[in-house]
């Protein structure tokens, strides 16, 4: 948008703001002095949304999350203050649905999404990370997350058509139920461009993110072009299928409810691609699961996911299996706690190569601002692959991370 543009949208929300109290003060004096202004508070009134119109609502939804994280690669170390990365980044959005007939909606999301740091791309030479999706290249970027429009049924379910999620975007870790999963999740978030040191100190030349498979489980992990379904819930149990982006398609089901004194939540994915270079996700296979089960009484919970992932373009295949386990509790009258424990293993078949992890965190949420808060801590290890070349082995990397988010 033109710098113009934002100007307007600014003093629009700022006139608004006072609208009350300017009205007031023209009233109180009385005359045309403030006639002019009264009037282009008017025309930046009708270019603002506010709670839509008489017929379509419109919901305002979104937060603002921001970290600190200390790293160290065995050879150099820093702290950078970044984003979330890119799909958790801040963001804004924007949704609203209108009644066609009983039992009949019809209805949009405009997801927008602002970050002055993506930690995706931050790494030993880059403190402030650019955009990653999109091509955006600059420090500071907006970009559209999600724009469709969607038609929903209570008996039939929901279709919705645009730039959206697919049923395989991270559908297996949002069985989390823990709270703990924004700061703790398969993706390799905080270091996926960070460079591996080999043993002598120097570079190898791959990056963390590439030394085991995908992101090591973000494989189909990013908004595309595309139709979906969503089935009502029948006894817990959901269907959802989409397709799009030349061509990638996928089906998956769901599970959620309570079974003797447990939440339980389950989910299996399948998708496939055969867009080759066309496509978001190439010529490429994905199968995910993923289970959360968490006593009620005690608040123990558990976390498995696994992913297996085919790249028919090289003739590779590699799995991802991920676990969490921990305690949530309150403790204290500000909110829930959660205490956890990590592990990933995530292994490319082909090139021999193995990431792994652990990690430790704790996570308190702020239930009178509508806030989490966390630190954890990670230590990350490679084996075979690039760390194999010349037989030196690669560096560690640690890193220790204090963030925040808060919902609006």
């Amino acid at each position: 948008m033109k710098k113009q543009s934002l100007s307007a949208l600014a003093a629009a929300g700022l006139l608004a703001g006072g609208l009350s109290v300017t009205s007031a003060s023209a009233a109180d004096l009385g005359g045309n002095c403030c006639a002019d202004l009264e009037e282009r508070i008017a025309e930046l009134e009708a270019t603002t949304a506010r709670k839509g119109n008489r017929k379509v609502s419109l919901t305002i939804s979104g937060w603002v999350a921001e970290q600190v994280t200390y790293w160290d690669d065995g050879v150099e170390s820093n702290t950078y203050v970044t984003g979330l990365g890119s799909t958790l980044a801040t963001n804004v959005k924007f949704t609203g649905q209108a009644t066609i007939v009983p039992g009949w909606t019809a209805g949009y999301v405009l997801h927008i999404e602002a970050d002055g740091s993506d930690s995706l791309t931050t790494n030993q030479t880059t403190p402030r990370g650019p955009g990653l999706l999109g091509g955006a290249v600059s420090n500071n970027f907006v970009q559209t997350m999600q724009s469709f429009w969607f038609i929903k049924s209570e008996s039939l379910g929901k279709v919705s058509i645009g730039l959206q999620s697919m049923v395989s975007d991270n559908a297996a870790i949002l069985v989390d139920g823990s709270g703990s999963l924004v700061p703790a999740n398969w993706v390799a978030v905080d270091f996926l461009s960070f460079g591996i040191r080999n043993n002598a100190g120097g570079f190898t030349g791959g990056t963390w993110g590439g030394q085991g498979v995908c992101i090591p489980g973000d494989c189909f992990g990013v908004p595309a072009n595309s139709v979906r379904y969503d089935s009502p819930t029948f006894a817990g149990f959901s269907a959802s299928a989409s397709w799009g982006d030349d061509d990638t398609w996928d089906v998956g089901i769901r599970y959620a409810g309570e079974v003797h004194g447990f939440k339980l939540a389950a989910t299996a994915v399948y998708a496939e691609s055969t867009g080759a270079v066309s496509s978001l996700f190439g010529d490429a296979e994905y199968f995910q699961a993923g289970l959360y089960a968490q006593h009620i009484g005690t608040g123990l919970f558990g976390l498995v996911n696994y992913a297996d992932f085919k790249n028919n373009l090289v003739a590779n295949e590699g799995e991802v299996w991920y676990f969490k386990g921990g305690i949530r509790q309150r403790w204290t009258p500000l909110g829930h706690t959660v205490l956890y424990g990590e592990y990933l293993d995530s292994q490319d078949d082909a090139r021999g190569a193995d990431m792994k992890w652990y990690g430790a965190g704790v996570v308190q949420e702020i239930d009178n601002a509508a806030m989490s808060v966390w630190l954890k801590y990670r230590n990350v290890e490679a084996e075979g692959g690039i760390c194999a070349v010349g037989a030196q082995g690669c560096q560690d990397l640690d890193e220790l991370t204090f963030g925040a988010l808060i919902n609006f």
